[in-house]
């Protein structure tokens, strides 16, 4: 399973409600972790790699030796956000680049788990920004999005980098 990266359409496009649940969606969620661990990642939304579900795994640790900390989120949402503060943060579908973004520093979220179950949790600190960024990715959100415009011109060489190597379509072709 590779990881989409940006500019992939797929990115902006989101994810949909997970409907089914089961043995495939299990596999699924085994998949993107593996992906993310071997992408040494501590999250991975599904739209990153390609499937446009309601889906996202993460571990805190990014540790595939600690999977204390490893979760799956089926069709999250933010109920409530607390308190703002800047991190750093990269993302796998931006290689190499890490900028300041501005979080909520606890927020609330409601989520099914693999079996369909619903949950409420409060998360925190440095869980609460991953979550918040992998629910993002399921909105078509990407973290550049969320860049102050000083970090958006410190970063803005490297993204045209990125985009400029997906070559442009041909006469005739559309982009998707």
């Amino acid at each position: 399973m590779d990881v989409v990266q940006y500019p992939g359409p797929v990115l902006r496009r989101g994810g949909k409600k997970v409907e089914s649940f089961g043995p495939d969606l299990s596999r699924l969620a085994e998949q993107m972790l593996e992906t993310m661990y071997s992408s040494k990642g501590v999250g991975l939304a599904a739209p990153q790699v390609g499937v446009e579900l309601d889906l996202l795994v993460f571990n805190p640790s990014g540790d595939p030796e600690d999977r204390s900390g490893e979760r799956v989120l089926v069709n999250p949402e933010l109920l409530e956000r607390k308190g703002k503060e800047f991190g750093e943060e990269g993302c796998l579908s931006f290689p190499g680049l890490y900028a300041d973004v501005e979080r909520a520093v606890t927020v609330a979220i409601r989520f099914q788990d693999l079996q369909g179950a619903v949950h409420e949790e409060r998360l925190t600190d440095f869980v609460a920004r991953i979550v918040q960024h992998e629910i993002d990715h399921l909105r078509g959100v990407l973290f550049v999005d969320r860049l102050s415009s000083v970090e958006k011109l410190r970063v803005r060489t490297r993204l045209l980098e990125m985009e400029e190597r997906v070559p442009a379509p041909s006469r005739g072709q559309a982009r998707a």
